[in-house]
């Protein structure tokens, strides 16, 4: 099992910074959010010189770019055709940098917009960028989130698309936070298409983020879920404005994901 953190833990700081602590904490590697001002500078407009330095100074340091964190959603006919050309970017620049997985979202459902209506649309933005993912070995992982947080509806959308360059980003806390499906109907419906994670706990009470194990997410067992299909991608530690330094999270959050992995085995 491989371990990551979103750059949300530490947005002030440099890409060797960042490297340099995921390789002290315990990780295998980190996901840059991009359109966020965060200071490791991976973003779609920087140029092809910096582009290869990044990826010769991310190979040096041993850390892997576990993913590229997007903004781009689809579901919104009104802005549709821009984030597909944003997808498209960001798609060029994972692999220009060295990333395999690049995360977007389904997005808010443009108004008056059912259901069927926003999985054929989704599908088809999907489609249309497939095989420039493939093209570039990048894999599109769309998250359970926002308006997509019931997995029943995201493995539509992958049903209808039926590529492998497109691919679930399996956020674990969202389908259970919502009440859509547990941890185990979740993975039964996603398992085809599962290449990334997002992981992070909270309270039940409040929805603050709180330590692995201390909240209603049981990330214990969506690691045994996880061995029982000899999952090869990363689970990416998503913690967004949080009070707990990542000087302490991040150390912390990864022990408790390992020794649950030692348990499971």
């Amino acid at each position: 099992m491989k371990y990551s953190f979103m750059t949300f833990s530490c947005p002030q700081l440099s890409l060797s910074e960042v490297l340099e602590l995921a390789k002290n904490t315990g990780y295998d590697g980190i996901e840059p959010r991009l359109v966020s001002k965060h200071g490791h500078g991976i973003e779609t407009n920087i140029g092809t010189v910096t582009r290869r330095a990044i990826k010769q100074q991310v190979a040096e340091s041993g850390i892997a770019l576990a993913c590229i964190a997007t903004s781009c959603r689809y579901a919104d006919p009104d802005t549709n055709q821009q984030n597909i050309d944003d997808t498209l970017k960001a798609m060029d620049l994972a692999a220009d940098v060295g990333a395999s997985r690049i995360r977007v979202f389904g997005g808010k459902l443009g108004d008056g917009l059912s259901r069927e209506a926003a999985i054929d649309l989704v599908a088809e933005s999907f489609q249309t960028v497939a095989t420039h993912a493939q093209d570039r070995d990048v894999t599109v992982c769309m998250e359970t989130h926002d308006d997509w947080c019931n997995p029943a509806h995201v493995a539509e959308v992958m049903k209808q698309v039926n590529h492998p360059a497109i691919a679930v980003n399996w956020d674990i806390m969202h389908p259970v936070r919502m009440g859509f499906a547990t941890i185990e109907e979740s993975f039964e419906i996603l398992k085809p298409w599962i290449r990334h994670l997002h992981v992070h706990d909270a309270s039940k009470e409040t929805g603050k983020l709180v330590p692995i194990g201390e909240g209603f997410v049981d990330h214990r067992r969506a690691v045994e879920l996880l061995l029982s299909i000899s999952y090869d991608g990363y689970l990416s530690g998503e913690w967004i404005n949080w009070d707990d330094p990542y000087e302490s999270h991040l150390p912390r959050e990864v022990a408790t994901l390992r020794g649950y992995e030692l348990y499971s085995r």
